[in-house]
């Protein structure tokens, strides 16, 4: 994920000089501090001894006033800022309902926390706007954290807004990338959703945009994290009772594209002393397609056809609830609840023609019809409690969470063929899959003195999945069951891990160690057709390491360099590895991989950061065992084929990553970065040798024009220039997003008008040339789409950010 780069004013030679040693600097990655900084935490309370959340924080360096820094604090009131040893700094904070507070303070070594009480306004304060600048982006120790606000006012539900976030990709099939090409995992609330890509996106596209506090992005993950994130872990966090009185928002919006989208809920927040509590209530309806043409070359002068169109419509209810009670000031406790529930209907219609290139002649045609109409629901409940030890941050926290997930399909299908001509082919059948998730942990972070932490905890996961398929067709005008098509299969997966990890400051440097030990039980059993059962037990150990240091000041920001290095490993879930064939068309089939083995990556990334703000970096990734969906020929024959994954052998991919800003007047915000990776796999395909040497480079930006103080035009794009999705190779393809955000009513409502994929440049062409699968073709979607938000906020007390999403905090003095 790229970050803005802190205006930097060129305006003399001599800085000039100084930006171009900075990037040279940058380059070779060795720098040495001249300044010894540390972490400081500033606390608000009221008389009472109650924590003041969202409160205003602007810290000025005395005399040099034009460094300056300004946050919100946290909902316990806290706040946290990289300060200079011996400096003395100017503190100036603002709170709804509190005196304005400011004192001077002079840093000391070994000073890390400062606690400040503000006094009760003598009057009620009536429709306050507390204005704040929130970054849209910022790094926080080993991850980088987004506020979603802005893209949210354009989008109708959380997929909408990973696919708006700058540096995240996500491709047509659901599955979102960070640094790598693998995919990322996917958390909610810190826990990991152990369900199918596809699964995941109906879950994302059930949440509405609101409910979202932030999304945490971790590109390499300590080892406080589970080790099966090779490709990054992007952990979604839910917004829970904010406490800040009686608040809430009603909202609704649509999309038109070649079908439309609607969404409409409300969300209600309200704190009442230690009680907090909050519901959010959302109904929406999705309607899109897809269109997918192939051409497979089977022989020298032959050629199979295929033109896939598939329309998907959903109609989708949420609720989130929760509440949160602190006892004292040292514990909490808090129960959080979702429950979404989705209507579905798909169908899709596939013209198969198989000819000869150089007569043209059709030597088949046929067509297949396939209408999937069912019902899922989603049912998450998890109590976490929280206590915290002392005033450094010490704190013991212990979470359990429950998650109920069953689905059930109708699937009808019809088979014409026309060349040659056979009798119509019907049958029907009813796919059943039930997953239920456990989840259970407990985490200390013990703060000690001298800058010492140390991390440890430790989590079971327990995953029982099953599913059924049963399916008949019609044979001689009787209906049959269909043995082929027929499967039932059980599966449990139990991992049981434990961690330890340590950091330490001292000379200006960061250094946190530490290794995880994972114990992975997986046991399937197919017992429709015949039983395939397996077991899978090892224990695996994942160490990490990272480093971080201040470099150097340059204009008042400081540039901080961070090395990190862990081992990952991602497993096979039960469909890599259930045999049983899927039938997809009359050409193919998918099935699993029983002997498939886990891969293993050693991650490294270098990069570094301006005031908290990634502005570059550069890894590796060695993956050996590494496993991916293949196509293979059926007994030889390259006209009928089947997908399913092997082991190639290892992939080395090494990325660059940088990001740069134009420095912004208080109107104009620009943003660009630029992501390239280079991918090298060597192994087997299809018993052949594999030599597959790719790079990509993908770009995007960001950009905000303030056109009055109510009006703000906001614009969003990306472009990925010969791109891969596993094999695949692809032309070059990207999106531009408009967005016209105006305000009404003293702040109170917003009226967003939007226009997504402006000019329906975000479907590519693809090509496939691997073992003996020669293939080419294209897809698009329903991605071009013109929408109308509107969003009404209440409550008794209001909050509303400052649109400077960048957090550029301008000098009243010129360099």
């Amino acid at each position: 994920m790229m970050h803005l780069l802190p205006p930097i004013k060129l305006t003399t030679q001599k800085n000039r000089q100084s930006f171009i040693g900075l990037l040279f600097l940058l380059t070779i990655g060795c720098a040495f501090s001249t300044n010894a900084q540390q972490p400081v935490r500033f606390v608000l309370t009221n008389a009472k001894h109650e924590a003041i959340p969202f409160a205003s924080f602007k810290v000025s360096a005395v005399p040099d006033s034009s460094v300056r820094m300004q946050k919100l604090s946290d909902s316990t009131g806290t706040v946290t800022f990289n300060l200079t040893v011996g400096s003395v700094y100017k503190i100036n904070i603002s709170s709804v309902n509190y005196l304005p507070l400011e004192k001077t303070i002079t840093l000391k070594d070994g000073q890390t926390v400062f606690n400040f009480t503000a006094e009760t306004a003598t009057k009620t304060l009536g429709a306050v706007v507390v204005t704040s600048s929130r970054p849209l982006m910022r790094q926080e120790d080993d991850k980088t954290i987004v506020e979603p606000e802005q893209i949210a006012a354009s989008s109708t539900n959380a997929y909408e807004i990973m696919e708006k976030t700058p540096g995240l990709f996500v491709d047509q099939d659901g599955n979102i990338y960070l640094s790598s090409t693998t995919p990322a995992t996917i958390y909610i609330n810190g826990r990991e959703q152990k369900m199918s890509t596809a699964d995941i996106a109906t879950l994302l596209k059930s949440l509405p945009p609101s409910a979202i506090a932030s999304i945490e992005i971790l590109r390499t993950p300590s080892a406080k994290y589970d080790a099966s994130g090779s490709g990054g872990i992007v952990n979604i966090v839910l917004k829970k009772g904010v406490k800040i009185g009686l608040t809430g928002s009603v909202y609704t919006g649509i999309q038109q594209g070649k079908y439309g989208n609607q969404t409409v809920g409300v969300n209600v927040n309200n704190n009442n002393g230690q009680l907090t509590t909050y519901i959010n209530l959302n109904y929406a309806r999705r309607n899109s397609y897809e269109q997918l043409t192939t051409d497979r070359f089977f022989a020298s002068d032959s050629t199979l056809n295929q033109n896939a169109f598939t329309k998907y419509t959903a109609t989708n209810y949420y609720v989130g609830f929760g509440v949160n009670y602190q006892f004292n000031k040292k514990w909490e406790a808090s129960y959080d609840g979702r429950f979404s529930y989705n209507d579905f209907a798909n169908t899709s219609n596939t013209i198969s023609i198989s000819k000869q290139i150089s007569t043209n002649n059709a030597a088949s045609n046929s067509v297949a019809d396939v209408s999937n109409k069912g019902n899922n629901y989603n049912l998450s409940q998890s109590i976490n409690t929280k206590y915290k030890i002392d005033s450094l941050g010490s704190e013991w926290t212990t979470d359990f969470s429950y998650t109920h997930s069953p689905s059930s399909t109708n699937q009808a299908y019809v088979n014409n063929s026309y060349l040659p001509l056979n009798p119509t082919g019907y049958g029907d059948g009813t796919i059943k899959p039930n997953l239920n998730y456990f989840s259970a942990q407990t985490n200390l972070a013990w703060k000690l003195p001298q800058k010492f932490t140390v991390e440890t905890g430790v989590k079971t996961t327990h995953v029982d999945f099953d599913n059924s398929s049963e399916y008949y067709r019609q044979s001689g005008g009787v209906i049959v069951k269909d043995v082929a098509r027929t499967s039932a299969y059980q599966y449990n997966e139990t991992i049981n891990s434990a961690y330890l990890q340590a950091s330490k400051t001292f000379f200006g440097f960061t250094l946190k160690s530490g290794v995880r030990m994972e114990n992975t039980n997986m046991n399937g059993r197919q017992t429709v057709p015949a039983d395939t059962s397996f077991k899978i037990n090892r224990t695996d150990f994942f160490p990490y390491v990272y480093f971080s240091k201040g470099l150097m000041k340059i204009a008042g920001y400081e540039l901080r360099g961070y090395l990190v290095y862990r081992r990952t490993i991602s497993r096979p879930a039960y469909e890599y590895l259930n045999p049983f064939p899927r039938y997809i068309d009359p050409f193919l089939y998918e099935s699993g991989n029983p002997s498939l083995r886990p891969q293993f990556t050693q991650n490294y990334e270098f990069n570094v950061s301006v005031d908290e703000r990634p502005i570059f970096a550069i890894g590796i990734n060695n993956t050996k065992d590494i496993f991916t969906q293949v196509i293979y020929p059926v007994n030889g024959d390259p006209k009928y084929s089947y997908r399913t994954y092997d082991n190639l052998g290892s992939n080395k991919e090494t990325y660059f990553r940088v990001l740069g800003a134009i420095p912004p007047g208080k109107r104009y915000f620009f943003v660009i970065g630029g992501q390239y990776n280079h991918n090298l796999y060597t192994g087997l395909y299809n018993n052949k040798p594999l030599s597959f040497d790719k790079g990509s480079w993908t770009i995007f930006t960001y950009q905000t024009f303030k056109i009055t103080q109510l009006t703000q035009l906001a614009l969003q794009g990306f472009a990925r220039f010969n791109g891969q999705q596993q094999f695949y190779e692809l032309t070059s393809f990207g999106a531009l997003s408009l967005s016209l955000n105006q305000q009404f009513f003293k702040r109170k409502m917003t009226v967003t008008l939007s226009a997504n994929d402006l000019f329906f440049t975000n479907n590519n062409h693809f090509t496939i040339n691997q073992g003996s699968i020669n293939a080419a073709g294209y897809r698009e979607g329903d991605t071009r789409r013109y929408g109308l938000n509107i969003r009404y906020n209440f409550g008794i007390r209001k909050k509303e950010e400052q649109k400077n999403i960048f957090n550029v905090d301008f000098p009243d003095k010129t360099s």
